[in-house]
C-alpha cells in the first residue's frame, strides 16, 4: 500500500524521497566523521604521550645547554680535516727522517691530541 501511495503521490512523493535520502546521506558523513575522529581515551593517551616526549625534549635541551664542550657538527668536520692534512704532512717528512716518529715531533714540538688526553668532543 505505501508503494502505491508513493507511485500515485506524483512530484510530492519524489520530493519526500529525495529529502529522505538527502537526509541520510547527511547523516551517513556525519557518522564517518564520528568514526574517524579521536575517542576521549584516546585524547588522554596521546596528550600523554605528547607530555613524556615534551619532557623527554627538555631534558636534553637542559643537557645540551649545561655541557661545556659545545662542538657544532661544521666545527667537528674541520677539527678532522686539519688533523688529516697534518697527519698526511707530518707522514711524508717523516718517510725520509732518519729517526722515530716521537723523537721528530720532540725535536720539531709538536703536542699531538693523544699527548694531552684530548678527545674530540660529540656534534650536538
Amino acid at each position: 500500500d505505501g508503494e502505491i501511495l508513493l507511485l500515485t503521490g506524483g512530484d510530492n512523493g519524489l520530493q519526500v524521497i529525495v529529502a529522505f535520502l538527502q537526509g541520510s546521506r547527511a547523516m551517513e558523513c556525519e557518522l564517518k566523521d564520528l568514526n574517524s575522529s579521536m575517542t576521549t581515551p584516546e585524547i588522554a593517551k596521546e596528550i600523554e604521550a605528547l607530555r613524556k616526549d615534551c619532557a623527554s625534549y627538555t631534558e636534553k635541551l637542559e643537557r645540551i645547554k649545561t655541557a661545556t664542550n659545545h662542538v657544532t657538527p661544521e666545527e667537528k668536520e674541520k677539527w678532522r680535516r686539519r688533523k688529516r692534512m697534518a697527519t698526511e704532512l707530518l707522514d711524508a717528512i717523516l718517510e725520509g727522517y732518519p729517526k722515530s716518529k716521537k723523537q721528530f715531533f720532540e725535536e720539531v714540538g709538536i703536542e699531538t691530541d693523544e699527548d694531552h688526553g684530548v678527545e674530540l668532543p660529540a656534534a650536538t
